[in-house]
């Protein structure tokens, strides 16, 4: 798709910023922070469209779908970084949430600006991940111009794929293929064009927000704790045994045996408190229970 980037947004110049090169040390960092401060509010409303796209995600995954993330530069970047942190926050399998970067594994530290330009490319990252109906595929692209996030999009949509996508740029809205649209307006960037600053910010917040809620909607929160964490290093081990001593109201000590008895599985050892049984007991009542952990307990004679 061919538009004058001079038209958009996120490419247009800040008056706020204007001689930011002639100020203070501590009047650029104050300039920075006072346009950081539009961030939120510019996603807040954007929330009925991120609702939507989380409804679509549990709907999906409880069919056995997964998600996508297709991005090039800053926005590819942030959307394998959300993908990555899902299996340990969350203890999901690592294929459920997945990150496609243009240019690889390569592009994820070293800049292959190129590579975004080839909408091909984009088709056939589509293709190599097997896409199929029950997935999702979230294209980000700042500008929204992007050809590599273009034809990722294109092609899930003709694999009958949900799509969503996330720009900042309110010019682009219309003519984007993607059955959700998630438009949080930042406006120009302190240094023009520079979307890794308000752009980047604005576009991790939703991440952040889809992935957290979907994984409380399927049951993997309970309260405001992560009871399905995967205790993979020392800060989350002692954090797990917290959990169950937050919920249980067991000493620290009794916690951790019971941490032990359940394989270290949060979830399981908390059933295995409050509805007395073992292991298997436990995972057995929580796939009776579609694994959310409050009905367990809420049904507990």
């Amino acid at each position: 798709m061919k538009k004058d980037r001079a038209t958009l947004t996120t490419e247009k110049r800040n008056c706020k910023s204007r001689n930011i090169d002639r100020l203070s040390t501590l009047q650029i960092v104050e300039v920075i922070n006072t346009e950081d401060m539009i961030v939120a509010p510019a996603v807040a409303k954007e929330r009925k469209a991120i609702a939507a796209a989380v409804d679509v995600i549990v709907k999906r995954f409880k069919k056995g779908g997964r998600l996508f993330y297709v991005g090039a530069g800053t926005s590819g970047r942030l959307g394998v970084l959300d993908a990555s942190e899902c299996p340990p926050t969350f203890g999901v399998r690592p294929t459920l949430v997945q990150g496609i970067i243009a240019g690889g594994r390569r592009a994820l530290v070293r800049s292959i600006e190129g590579a975004e330009d080839h909408a091909e490319d984009g088709m056939r990252s589509i293709q190599r991940k097997k896409v199929k109906a029950n997935d999702v595929v979230i294209g980000i692209a700042a500008c929204g111009l992007t050809p590599f996030v273009h034809g990722a999009l294109s092609r899930a949509r003709k694999l009958g794929a949900a799509t969503v996508f996330i720009t900042c740029a309110p010019e682009m809205v219309k003519h984007l293929p993607a059955d959700i649209i998630i438009n949080p307006v930042v406006g120009p960037e302190v240094i023009t064009g520079s979307t890794r600053m308000k752009a980047g910010t604005a576009t991790k917040l939703v991440l952040n927000t889809i992935t957290t809620a979907v994984m409380i909607k399927l049951g993997k929160v309970y309260d405001n704790l992560m009871v399905d964490l995967n205790a993979t290093n020392e800060k989350l081990k002692d954090r797990s045994i917290r959990i169950v001593t937050w919920i249980t109201g067991l000493s620290r000590k009794k916690a951790e045996v019971l941490l032990g008895r359940a394989r270290g599985r949060v979830k399981a050892a908390i059933v295995m408190y409050f509805r007395n049984t073992d292991f298997t007991g436990a995972r057995k009542l929580l796939r009776q229970n579609d694994d959310s952990l409050r009905k367990v307990i809420e049904r507990a004679p």
